[in-house]
């Protein structure tokens, strides 16, 4: 197997498609717009050979019907019928290994955002979609509290030392948030220092690693006393289980300005 490399390329204001690459090949994660990866193929003399879809959103799958019209590829992806152009439906458990670059991922279903998202893990890689960010995690828009923090908890469980490929540059507001729920962690102010030298240069702020959203993600860290504090003044009332913190903090980043 030839030495790959993880490529972000832009899409609409903030999505990111990694784009797993070799000397000869590549398989695009969640393109929700075939045009950069159409661009990047031409520019680099790659042969698309795989498309992965987290879930089922638009930012995400746009362009998978004109990427297959370029290259008849496999698509990997949920159980979802939203996804038409899915060739290999995988559950929670399930392994699949990238074509031409030998890289086995397990399938992790993680619901929250959306009810059928998955996740791929392997390789020392997690691409999650829009259910964990760095520093935050997705809105609930199909799943329930308890669902993302089953998810959260789930993908907290794999190495440290994993990389966090997310599907949007949101890192910088969610740290300003982060502050607003956990305000006395210091590493919050260490990784805004980082992040705001990276954005002021107009450079990816991702991957993140997971021990760097246990540190800092106070969606992962609802057991975390000043967490727990916060969330409280926020709901009006005493929270007492990590389900209602994250509930509660989710709904105050909704609303937060």
């Amino acid at each position: 197997m030839d030495v790959f490399e993880v490529i972000p390329l832009r899409a609409f204001t903030d999505n990111y498609i990694w784009t797993i690459r070799d000397t000869r090949h590549a398989a695009a994660v969640d393109p929700g717009d075939a045009g950069p990866v159409l661009d990047f193929l031409k520019r680099e003399k790659l042969q698309l050979v795989a498309i992965l879809n987290t879930h089922h959103h638009a930012d995400h799958v746009g362009g998978n019907s004109e990427l297959l019209r370029h290259a008849q590829v496999p698509v990997f992806g949920p159980h979802d019928p939203r996804i038409p152009e899915v060739t290999h439906r995988l559950a929670d458990g399930d392994r699949m290994t990238l074509p031409h670059f030998g890289i086995e991922f397990e399938v992790m279903e993680i619901p929250g955002h959306t009810r059928t998202h998955i996740a791929f893990h392997g390789g020392g890689m997690l691409f999650c979609g829009d259910t964990l960010f760095a520093v935050g995690c997705g809105r609930l828009f199909e799943g329930t509290p308890q669902q993302m923090h089953d998810s959260l908890a789930k993908l907290m469980r794999v190495a440290d030392s994993t990389r966090v490929y997310c599907g949007h540059e949101y890192t910088l507001s969610n740290i300003r948030f982060a502050k607003a729920a956990d305000p006395a962690n210091k590493r919050l102010q260490e990784l805004e220092s980082r992040v705001r030298q990276l954005r002021d240069q107009d450079l990816p702020t991702l991957p993140s690693t997971i021990a760097q959203e246990k540190a800092t993600n106070p969606f992962v860290r609802c057991r975390e006393p000043g967490v727990v504090a916060n969330a409280s003044k926020y709901a009006g009332k005493p929270l007492n289980d990590p389900v209602s913190v994250l509930a509660a903090i989710r709904e105050w980043k909704n609303n937060f300005r």
